[in-house]
């Protein structure tokens, strides 16, 4: 494996040889990465590779039968309290459309429960992430109608609530045009230089990986590569992961 010589920043999420089997299946081979504070960190990688898997371990979401996570300095199962800095954007969010919850209802749900007397604080903090992604208009609107676009703004809202550490996106734009892709990436750029937080991000468009990402992680069930866009992007690591049929198309933003 390739790999670009890191420049010292405190690790806010530790991968230690990660090894996941979906049935018998063995989805992710011995995965061992770090995610720096204030970076943004992509995974890329062909269908089939392990990404989804492999976030879904990282958070707890499914077991994992080897290995080692740690998130801010603590394994998965001490956590506690801190779990609150963490935030995750799915690829899919299946919900019922017809349910009768607003914009501002479903935002709201993300203030911590001890909390929840403060109800002028709460308000507070909802109105703030929501102006901060653009759907203040349509805070009472009902979540049934919007675009998908739109939904996964509220989703970036309900992250926002309180504050975050680290952001982990599963391929959160899924569905969503082009235009709304980059205006999503800018936004979640702007608002990262504000919060400070990290981002974790599988992505399947490498031209905005190459643009916002300031590092890629190059997954095919084993970690392949990694480092800034410039090397893990190269035509050569990009035709051993996916490989020589790849044909890679750029847009403008």
């Amino acid at each position: 494996m390739r790999e670009e010589s890191d420049r010292g920043e405190l690790p806010i999420l530790k991968v230690e040889n990660l090894t996941v089997y979906r049935g018998k299946y063995r989805a992710v081979d011995s995965v061992s990465f770090r995610v720096f504070s204030g970076s943004n960190t992509a995974i890329v990688g062909p269908n089939g590779a392990g990404k989804s898997t492999l976030i879904q371990a990282i958070l707890g979401l499914m077991p994992y039968q080897s290995g080692r996570v740690e998130i801010l300095g603590r394994e998965l199962k001490s956590l506690g309290k801190y779990w609150q800095q963490i935030a995750y954007i799915p690829q899919k969010f299946p919900f019922d459309r017809s349910f009768p919850l607003t914009v501002a209802e479903l935002v709201t749900l993300a203030w911590p429960e001890r909390v929840l007397f403060r109800s002028r604080r709460r308000l507070r903090a909802v109105e703030k992430a929501l102006v901060r992604v653009n759907l203040q208009k349509q805070a009472k609107q009902p979540i049934g109608t919007l675009s998908g676009g739109e939904l996964k703004r509220v989703l970036l809202a309900y992250c926002l609530v309180t504050p975050r550490r680290l952001l982990v996106l599963d391929e959160a734009m899924a569905g969503v045009d082009a235009t709304g892709e980059a205006e999503f990436a800018e936004l979640l750029t702007k608002l990262q230089r504000e919060e400070g937080f990290s981002i974790l991000q599988v992505s399947h468009d490498l031209d905005m990986v190459s643009s916002y990402c300031d590092r890629v992680l190059c997954i095919n069930r084993r970690l392949r590569c990694q480092g800034k866009p410039s090397f893990a992007l190269s035509p050569e690591n990009l035709n051993e992961i996916y490989g020589e049929g790849l044909r890679r198309y750029f847009h403008s933003h």
